[in-house]
C-alpha cells in the first residue's frame, strides 16, 4: 500500500467496533438512533444529543478532499516516506476525518476531489484508514 509508517492504534471499548471494522477492510461509523447523527470520532454516545443509543454501520468509504497539506520533507519515521499528504476528507456520510491521501501524485490533488478509502494493515488486528483518488 503506502510507504508511510503504520502503527497499531490504541484500542479501547468505545473504539473497538471501529478498529475491528478496519481489520476487515470496512469503514464502520457509529450512528445515533435518537437523532440520526453520524458520529465522528468513534464513541458510544452522540455528541449532538447526548443519547447513548448508538448503532455501528458500514460507511460507503467514499468522500471528497476538504483540505490538504503536502509534506515534502518529514521528520523521524516520516523522513524516509518521502513526500506525503495529510488531509481532511469529508465522508459521503457527513463527518470530516483527518487522514492521508496515498498512491497519488500530490501535486495533482485538489479540494473537492473524489477519494475512496484504502487500508494499511498494522499486523496487530487493525488497519489504518487512508484514502486514494477515486
Amino acid at each position: 500500500m503506502s510507504n508511510l509508517p503504520v502503527h497499531a492504534p490504541r484500542v479501547n471499548a468505545e473504539t473497538k467496533p471501529f478498529w475491528d471494522g478496519t481489520a476487515e477492510g470496512k469503514l464502520v461509523l457509529p450512528h445515533c438512533n435518537a437523532c440520526g447523527f453520524v458520529i465522528w470520532y468513534p464513541r458510544t454516545f452522540c455528541p449532538q444529543c447526548q443519547a447513548t443509543d448508538v448503532r455501528w454501520e458500514e460507511a460507503s468509504g467514499l468522500g471528497t478532499i476538504y483540505s490538504f497539506s503536502i509534506t515534502r520533507k518529514g521528520r523521524g519515521e516520516f523522513r524516509e516516506a518521502g513526500t506525503y499528504v495529510l488531509a481532511y476528507v469529508e465522508l459521503a456520510e457527513g463527518p470530516r476525518v483527518m487522514t492521508n491521501i496515498v498512491d497519488c501524485d500530490p501535486d495533482a490533488l485538489s479540494v473537492g476531489q473524489a477519494v475512496r478509502v484504502v487500508f494499511d494493515d498494522t499486523g496487530q488486528g487493525s488497519a489504518l484508514y487512508r484514502f486514494t483518488p477515486a
